[in-house]
């Protein structure tokens, strides 16, 4: 039984961390947590929808009609850090000397393809200007001008663009000016996100970025509404310290730092399901800061959230009237209760017990009334190419149901043939595309928390000072923290999915502006 000292209460309640919480997540390194059952890949036709053009047509006119008597809010996790984009950078910086070595030799000698690559494409980064007016005259050689550029991006003294959110980072040149993701994001939303010329935005940030994400909105609001007649209105959360989670050894003892106290680290992006939970809106649309395209694209991209949303809007409707027929129950029949069962698995994709029938009516209606009533989420889907990310799937639940799921490759038995049979079968892949309903039929919000299945997190190994340690990710907030939340899939096009995850990506033709 693990005993807290004085120091350790002290420091749980100024974390706000119960006790209690924390010995479970001992258990749960213990026990470990049990990988997923993969029953089938989803793939069109099985778990995916595709619509024609005239389907999306409908989608998208039967949300533009609507949208007026809804909250909307475009829900954007931005914590993320552009220190991961450089990291093959500040190797650069670290291993290379322009004085004792040329370029080309030096990228011979390592392989160092990032380095050739960023060297080669240099030119087309939206920054670029800006940086060669700082180093201009100071280089010699071509060895030099690339380490004078990447010390300039990134130094202290220079831009520092490795402290910044990644948000806060010039991705597209316009000419007479660079833009953000942050700016992106507000152009899109103001496409399908907004009612009556005003869209709501909600990122969740890092606490030491905060006061740049407000200098850039105050800089570029004037900019952006005037390009778009909208007008923004955009909070703004930390992730809460409350879902840190600790560490232990390798013998599942509390890993603790040098002075004695308990090791926390953070949850991970799963953590953000409380930042979501406070939110109040009736469609709520979620997607990575990263992820964002040039004005040539942003229309189509805006149409392909109206087909999603315009889907949650007309299963929503159809949700509600059933959940009021099973609330009232004065028009419930069989007949009825059977039409609602069907309407849960060909459209919500609910799986009921093979005994379902065995059971008494009014086991059936609560049964139906637990399943439909809970949050809804509309995944876009795209086919993949490659590009890396968590996927579409049938899973088996420790009852024995199926359900569609998001799931990443390491919640999966790599040494189960059969498990990595259904994984290569897979044939799209989920980009962060979410439309989510987080109402009942009353108007009500569900407590999302509700909704999370705990045993969908991941147990890592890491290194602290040296010594090895066991770490706890809380389930991802699209992946387990959405696992009871009815799903819908949808593909969506390859367009939609343009994240910027090493710098070298925003050479890609889908982020250059011409």
């Amino acid at each position: 039984m693990t005993a807290f000292s004085n120091q350790d209460k002290q420091q749980l309640v100024s974390k706000g961390i119960a006790a209690e919480k924390v010995l479970k997540q001992i258990e749960t390194f213990k026990e470990g947590i049990p990988f997923v059952k993969l029953e089938k890949a989803a793939v069109v036709d099985e778990g995916i929808l595709k619509f024609s053009a005239d389907e999306e047509k409908k989608f998208i006119e039967s949300f533009d009609a609507e949208k007026n008597k809804k909250s909307l809010l475009k829900f954007v996790p931005a914590s993320g850090a552009a220190s991961r984009m450089f990291k093959a950078f500040f190797n650069f910086l670290e291993k290379y000397n322009p004085e004792e070595e040329a370029l080309d030799a030096y990228i011979s000698r390592t392989g160092d393809k990032d380095i050739k690559k960023f060297s080669e494409e240099l030119i087309h980064l939206p920054f670029y200007e800006i940086i060669q007016l700082r180093i201009k005259g100071k280089y010699t050689s071509e060895g030099e001008e690339l380490f004078l550029f990447v010390k300039e991006m990134l130094s202290e003294q220079g831009l520092n663009y490795g402290f910044y959110p990644k948000g806060l980072l010039p991705f597209h040149n316009y000419g007479d000016y660079a833009a953000t993701p942050f700016e992106e994001h507000l152009k899109e939303a103001a496409l399908y996100a907004s009612a009556e010329g005003e869209a709501n935005l909600h990122f969740t940030i890092s606490e030491q970025h905060g006061e740049m994400f407000n200098k850039e909105f105050d800089a570029i609001k004037e900019r952006v509404s005037a390009a778009t007649n909208a007008s923004f209105n955009v909070s703004y959360s930390f992730q809460k310290a409350e879902t840190d989670t600790v560490a232990v050894t390798m013998d599942n003892k509390l890993f603790r730092e040098a002075s004695g106290a308990i090791l926390f680290r953070p949850g991970g992006h799963g953590a953000l399901i409380e930042n979501l939970n406070e939110q109040d809106a009736d469609i709520i649309f979620i997607k990575n800061i990263d992820n964002v395209v040039p004005s040539r694209n942003i229309e189509e991209v805006a149409n392909s959230k109206k087909v999603l949303a315009g889907l949650l809007i007309e299963l929503q409707n159809k949700a509600f009237k059933y959940a009021q027929v099973l609330e009232d129950k004065s028009s419930l029949n069989f007949d009825t209760m059977m039409e609602i069962k069907s309407f849960l698995e060909n459209h919500l994709n609910a799986r009921f017990s093979a005994i379902f029938e065995s059971y008494t009516i009014d086991e059936q209606i609560e049964i139906l009334i637990d399943k439909i009533n809970r949050p809804i989420r509309i995944c876009g889907m795209v086919k993949n190419e490659g590009e890396p990310g968590g996927g579409p799937f049938w899973i088996k639940g420790v009852k024995g149901n199926a359900s569609l799921q998001i799931i990443e490759s390491a919640q999966i038995d790599a040494s189960n043939g059969s498990q990595m049979n259904i994984l290569k079968n897979s044939t799209h892949f989920n980009p962060v595309d979410l439309v989510c309903g987080v109402k009942n039929f009353k108007g009500e919000k569900f407590n999302l928390i509700n909704f999370v299945d705990v045993k969908q997190g991941f147990i890592t190994e890491k290194t602290k000072d040296g010594k090895e340690l066991k770490a706890l990710e809380l389930p991802g907030l699209w992946n387990g923290a959405m696992a009871f939340w009815n799903t819908i899939f949808v593909e969506v096009p390859l367009v939609t999915f343009n994240p910027v995850k090493t710098v070298n990506d925003l050479f890609k033709k889908s982020h250059q502006v011409s």
